[in-house]
């Protein structure tokens, strides 16, 4: 296994500014969504990307009147185009993600909780702070699958209605922090 691991390693070329790790900032505001972003650099112009987002939060949950939620769990993994070069300039990226989401008390005291499939496209500029930070801003767009279910209120359990619908959503409006080795 060590031996397999450092046959692997090897392959991976060793110049500067192989892999970052970011955090978007505003994903925190979204009722404080935990997320994550690694990339390696696989070419000149070409970055692979994988990243995670978790809010495993309920506010007001001893109100059942006032309780908010926007619980998810979310993969995705994509490809980043960089016209100039890596980590640095104007970059166009595509996705593919599932989520896992349960929503409600946001606008109205309805829930909704289900399963996304989906795939989108995105783009954004990274802007070098110093040789290892960088700071990117975006926006994206994603589509795809939904199969959900909707419930009256976020505590009671009744079901309203349920399914399966197509969906098109704004996504990862970014302010990212950057870390690059």
């Amino acid at each position: 296994m060590i031996v397999l691991a450092g046959v692997l390693l090897s392959c991976i070329p060793s110049a500067a500014q192989r892999f970052s790790v970011s955090t978007n900032l505003l994903g925190y505001a979204c009722l404080g969504t935990l997320n994550a972003d690694v990339s390696l650099s696989v070419s000149q112009n070409w970055s692979l990307t994988a990243g995670v987002k978790y809010n495993p939060f309920t506010f007001g949950a001893d109100d059942p009147e006032n309780q908010m939620q926007l619980r998810q769990r979310a993969f995705s993994f994509g490809a980043r185009m960089w016209p100039w070069h890596n980590a640095s300039g104007w970059w166009f990226a595509g996705k593919l993600r599932v989520q896992e989401y349960n929503m409600g008390g946001l606008i109205s005291r309805e829930t909704r909780e289900g399963d996304r499939y989906g795939a989108g496209l995105y783009a954004g500029y990274t802007h070098m702070l110093s040789a290892h930070f960088n700071i990117e801003f975006g926006l994206g767009l994603w589509g795809g699958l939904d199969f959900y279910r909707k419930y009256s209120c976020q505590s009671c359990g009744v079901t309203t209605g349920s399914g399966k619908a197509l969906f098109l959503l704004p996504d990862d409006m970014m302010i990212s922090i950057a870390y690059v080795f």
